[in-house]
């Protein structure tokens, strides 16, 4: 069956590719700006099904096909944070996050079509980040980079960032944007065997 991400993220992505999955990436447009949610995991458990669903809608069911939306966000004292876009927003989100920890929490939306049904399922995955006590000039360094300014939460594991994450509980692939373990379970329910999918 044919995997099709939806989503630009270069890091789920390359997630994929290296458990083995070649998926096929589009994009699905979404104006993520006006979603609203009463928890910070229906939020991102929302954004992630709009964007499956907004792909699957351009791609159509006519053959088998998995379309895997995303979305994640960072949680501190409450406050949902997505990605800061500017050198300011960045600065200041570190200014919260240092020496501290949040939850990064992925919503995952799963369209499975096959033999002419539709299998969908929506779950979210938290993992709990404890960040590195980092220095004013380290932020600025960090800044200089461009890495921070689009990714939830300013910051990411497995770029510049990674130094600057501390501890981690619970699964490292779902602070990337993607949780391999939850995928697995989310495809297994819908009657897809996860080595299925590894390219031969």
């Amino acid at each position: 069956m044919r995997l099709i991400l939806a989503s630009a993220s270069p890091a789920r992505l390359q997630t994929l590719r290296a458990a083995g999955v070649d998926p096929i990436v589009q994009v699905s447009g979404v104006d993520e700006d006006g979603v609203e949610a009463d928890r910070p995991e229906g939020l991102a458990s929302e954004l992630a099904r709009l964007k499956a669903e907004a792909v699957l809608a351009e791609v159509g069911t006519a053959e088998d096909t998995i379309v895997l939306g995303c979305d994640s966000l960072l949680v501190l004292d409450g406050q949902v944070h997505g990605k800061p876009h500017t050198d300011e927003a960045v600065r200041a989100r570190w200014e919260l996050m240092r020496g501290r920890t949040g939850r990064l929490i992925t919503g995952h939306h799963v369209v499975v079509v096959r033999d002419g049904g539709i299998h969908r399922d929506t779950r979210a995955a938290t993992t709990d980040v404890t960040f590195a006590d980092v220095t004013d000039d380290e932020v600025d360094a960090y800044i200089a980079t461009g890495e921070p300014h689009h990714c939830a939460g300013a910051f990411t594991i497995d770029g510049f960032g990674g130094a600057f994450v501390e501890r981690l509980a619970g699964d490292h692939h779902n602070v990337v944007g993607l949780s391999l373990p939850l995928l697995r379970h989310m495809l297994a329910d819908a009657g897809v065997a996860w080595p299925s999918l590894w390219r031969r």
